[in-house]
């Protein structure tokens, strides 16, 4: 890892062959050609318009739905965790989040202020950007629901204001103007009992900790529920619980979730994935749809 030179116009940090294992929670995976910290909104607002207009990005919060295959990623990666980190309230029950404001801890603000509505979020391992990416859902709650506006950065750093209404949400799909990216939300909550938000919050942490392997490295559920039954479910009948390639392992305690036991290669896990992906389709007749980002250059044999 090496720091490169600023230009005068940039303020935030560019790194060389940065490990991406670093910087994602399955612990493992290839290397990005250049790796960019943003000191704040202003500075990537900046570094955006000064950029290629067909430079590969990819946008990097906890990077806890991202997997980068072993011959790394081709471009640059944007990191808005702990930088995009402003949460505030406006006006009444709205509360402003940046992108990487982790869902977690938004979930916590709203619940001390008695705000109801937003507990799911702390079922979610990420940031705020990520959630509005995919319609990030948990425990019966999904990020849109809340959502009253947007603001997106475009390639060029012109910052926009945009309403539910300029995107098709589903079940964890959105769509949305091309070539824009989220930089915070406003997320429209009711009032209601800050004990029992607070309460609620931690027996969900309860559950997920009792259902989930939390202390294991993973990306969260890998595949989306199809339409009326569970990925889980499916998996499980299939006799795939501890199936493994390489480091990659099918968790034993919730078969959606595949972990890293120590020396998986992002090959191993993509392996996996196919694996169960094949053998549920051939035993179930159901294509499972991933969760999971999957980016990047395999490695050359």
């Amino acid at each position: 890892m090496m720091a490169a030179k600023q230009t005068p116009a940039w303020r935030g940090e560019m790194r060389f062959d940065e490990p991406m294992g670093e910087h994602n929670t399955w612990r493992t995976g290839g290397r990005a050609q250049r790796y960019y910290q943003p000191a704040d909104l202003d500075d990537l607002c900046v570094f955006l318009g000064d950029l290629d207009p067909q430079e590969p990005l990819l946008w990097l919060g906890l990077g806890s739905n991202l997997l980068v295959r072993d011959g790394g990623f081709p471009g640059t990666v944007i990191s808005t965790f702990n930088v995009l980190s402003d949460i505030e309230w406006q006006a009444g029950s709205i509360l402003r989040a940046g992108a990487g404001v982790t869902c977690s801890k938004v979930a916590r603000t709203a619940a001390k202020a008695g705000m109801v509505g937003a507990e799911f979020l702390a079922g979610i391992p990420g940031t705020m950007g990520g959630a509005l990416a995919m319609n990030a859902g948990a425990f019966g709650g999904e990020t849109w629901a809340l959502v009253r506006a947007v603001e997106t950065v475009d390639r060029r750093g012109r910052l926009q204001r945009r309403m539910p209404v300029d995107f098709h949400t589903a079940y964890r799909t959105v769509e949305g103007p091309a070539d824009e990216w989220f930089v915070a939300a406003e997320l429209q909550l009711q009032p209601g009992d800050a004990e029992a938000a607070q309460a609620g919050i931690r027996e969900l942490l309860t559950r997920r900790g009792a259902t989930q392997p939390t202390q294991q490295p993973s990306c969260g559920s890998v595949f989306r529920n199809p339409p009326g039954d569970h990925a889980a479910r499916l998996i499980e009948s299939a006799g795939l619980k501890g199936r493994a390639i390489g480091g990659a392992c099918v968790s034993e305690k919730h078969a959606n979730f595949i972990i890293n036991t120590g020396t998986a290669t992002a090959t191993d896990l993509e392996s996996l994935i196919t694996l169960v992906r094949e053998t549920v389709e051939r035993r179930h007749g159901i294509c499972l749809q991933t969760e999971v980002r999957i980016v990047g250059e395999r490695v050359q044999s």
